[in-house]
């Protein structure tokens, strides 16, 4: 646990944006999981990039979470300090381009339907296809988000990130390495061992568009996505990758004849098998140990390793 000074400086600094004991399920999207040693919002970057050399120093664990739309915390929570962009991080604007192009930046901390939304609104081609994808613009970069009609990787132009020294770096398109649900790039350009750097921003390169096209489009991909994902009850998401080839995770998952099952208060849902909710009591514990079912039924069945596609962070 956080010792009295410490406690005493994350007061100090950060006042009522701070709180100690915090119940990560009011967090996250699947409203599971325990403690935090803190949570802390930053008001704004100078608070952020001393959070970060502080913790750093003290040899304390910081974790930077989005909107908790893609993470299961588990029930012995985080032994650490969990960081929320939104309040120092929360911006949109044209920052360059050319004919063809314009440049467009969010802050980290920006939900990423504002992003989609911006776009849209000023007729800009490239960001349709996460419509109705929860959580912040930096969660969608680090997981390279995406639809059937595209991901973060076929639009970004490149990304701002934060180092523990408190520096900043800007990394290009050509040195990011985007694979499914997953965002890496040459340690060697943030020089920092063993510390992930935190996304700032991202720059996106979109096209000017027909408006109304675009809208019209817009309208077409949100009724299709209501239309084949569950509602109602606290999920995550898709929970597994789907194979590189083949059946989906969730064609699978409903083949292997567990759609509707559930374990404690986790339930796989009867709408979409890749789905797995909570139907308002459950654990972590209870979500993990259904994912261990579906993992374990697809690999004997298909013989198919079937991988999470969410986060799963604490004890």
């Amino acid at each position: 646990m956080l010792n009295h000074d410490s406690k005493k400086w994350l007061t100090k600094i950060f006042g009522k944006n701070v709180k100690f004991n915090e119940p990560m399920f009011r967090h996250t999207s699947l409203r599971v999981g325990g403690s935090a040693w803190a949570f802390v919002t930053p008001e704004s970057f100078e608070k952020l990039s001393e959070l970060i050399r502080w913790s750093k120093k003290k040899g304390i664990y910081c974790m930077v979470i989005g909107g908790g739309t893609n993470l299961l915390v588990k029930d012995g929570g985080i032994n650490g300090i969990v960081v929320v962009l939104k309040k120092c991080l929360d911006c949109i604007a044209r920052t360059g381009g050319g004919k063809d192009s314009v440049i467009v930046t969010a802050m980290a901390g920006t939900k990423l339907h504002a992003l989609c939304s911006f776009a849209l609104n000023n007729g800009l081609k490239g960001m349709n296809f996460a419509l109705g994808i929860p959580g912040t613009v930096g969660g969608a970069i680090i997981m390279n988000a995406g639809t059937a009609y595209g991901s973060m990787a076929g639009v970004i132009d490149s990304i701002k990130v934060l180092l523990p020294t408190g520096k900043t770096r800007v990394i290009l398109k050509q040195n990011l390495y985007f694979d499914y649900r997953k965002l890496s790039w040459d340690r060697k350009i943030t020089d920092i061992d063993n510390w992930q750097p935190i996304i700032l921003s991202g720059s996106f390169s979109l096209r000017p568009s027909d408006p109304q096209r675009l809208k019209k489009q817009a309208v077409e991909i949100l009724k299709a996505r209501k239309k084949r994902q569950p509602s109602g009850l606290p999920s995550a998401g898709c929970f597994f990758k789907n194979p590189v080839s083949g059946k989906t995770a969730g064609e699978l998952i409903d083949l292997a004849g567990l759609k509707g099952k559930s374990i404690g208060g986790a339930k796989i849902s009867s709408k979409h098998a890749n789905f797995i909710l909570n139907k308002g009591n459950a654990s972590a514990a209870d979500m993990l140990a259904l994912m261990k079912l579906v993992q374990e039924e697809v690999l004997k069945i298909f013989n198919i390793e079937l991988e999470s596609e969410i986060t799963i962070a604490g004890e």
